[in-house]
């Protein structure tokens, strides 16, 4: 029973997609104001979900409706879990040998259901959107492993999210490096500008979610927004010293989050987007090396 609760209410679904929802309104809102524009009221993100999930769920003809329909709860679980994991680390100490594996592969979820929602719509520009997806995940694994790997040799090859967040991996030039290349692979994740390239409004016109609407699309923007929670969480858990509910430790954690937002959405802001041949280039080449090199000081001590 307690699993139950912790997995649909705290720290799982109901509590992620809450501050998620927040989280994308900060989102909004910061978007708006760099942009001159005074951006939306605060439940604006919750009155969009509700809306959705009042809307008709129309399945495309020639679409696998099994596939198509399952897809964006595959993403939704994925997160989920993560959140669950995450935050029975940093506030009970709760782990288990490998956790740390176990999270980097769900994370993975949300990407894998985007790719089996559009090659399951039958549209082609949604097929395309997979297609970029596909490529875009493959490209930013590489570093982003690697990056891990850093966190993993500093702490002796612990695989426990519960002695990450106890540690300051941050706290060694290979720590930031890993902890700068994991955050711009974290931006590609959570598909942000300039990894917005699988959705791409302006070309494809949403690619993978072209053919979702009602109660399957709002599964997909809650994921999203859930993403944009549990990402940054998963940062702070690895590299900066996790979230501990005691004292000035709450407010310490809480800036620590809200920092790594505000990064997130200035990136997205302040870049265009790529293409997906320049994405995989990038994440391949220099950050790759980059990756690496942490790997390599991490080993040698530094």
């Amino acid at each position: 029973m307690r699993y139950l609760f912790d997995f649909l209410v705290f720290p799982g679904f109901l509590f992620t997609a809450v501050v998620g929802l927040v989280a994308s309104w900060v989102d909004r809102k910061l978007t708006a104001r760099v942009q001159w524009r005074k951006g939306p009221p605060f439940l604006q993100p919750f009155y969009d979900i509700l809306k959705l999930l009042g809307k008709e769920v129309i399945v495309p003809e020639g679409s696998k409706g099994t596939g198509f329909l399952t897809a964006p709860l595959i993403g939704l679980a994925g997160v989920t879990l993560v959140s669950t994991i995450l935050w029975g680390a940093n506030l009970w100490g709760r782990a288990f040998v490998g956790d740390l594996i176990v999270v980097i592969y769900l994370l993975t979820l949300p990407s894998l259901a985007i790719i089996l929602g559009g090659a399951a719509s039958g549209n082609p520009i949604s097929g395309l959107g997979a297609s970029r997806e596909m490529k875009l995940l493959l490209s930013y694994e590489l570093p982003f492993l690697l990056a891990i790997a850093t966190a993993i040799i500093k702490l002796g090859g612990s695989l426990r999210l519960a002695d990450y967040a106890e540690t300051l991996v941050v706290g060694s030039v290979s720590g930031v490096i890993a902890f700068i290349v994991t955050l711009l692979c974290a931006q590609a994740k959570l598909g942000l500008v300039p990894f917005d390239i699988p959705e791409a409004e302006q070309e494809i016109m949403g690619g993978p979610l072209i053919e979702y609407s009602g109660a399957p699309l709002a599964a997909f923007k809650l994921t999203k927004a859930m993403m944009l929670f549990v990402l940054p969480v998963f940062l702070m858990t690895v590299f900066l010293g996790g979230f501990h509910p005691k004292g000035i430790h709450i407010l310490w954690g809480t800036l620590k989050y809200v920092g790594i937002l505000i990064v997130i959405v200035l990136l997205r802001n302040t870049n265009p987007r790529l293409r997906i041949d320049q994405a995989m280039r990038w994440f391949w080449g220099p950050w790759t090396v980059l990756a690496l090199a942490g790997v390599v000081l991490a080993l040698l001590g530094y």
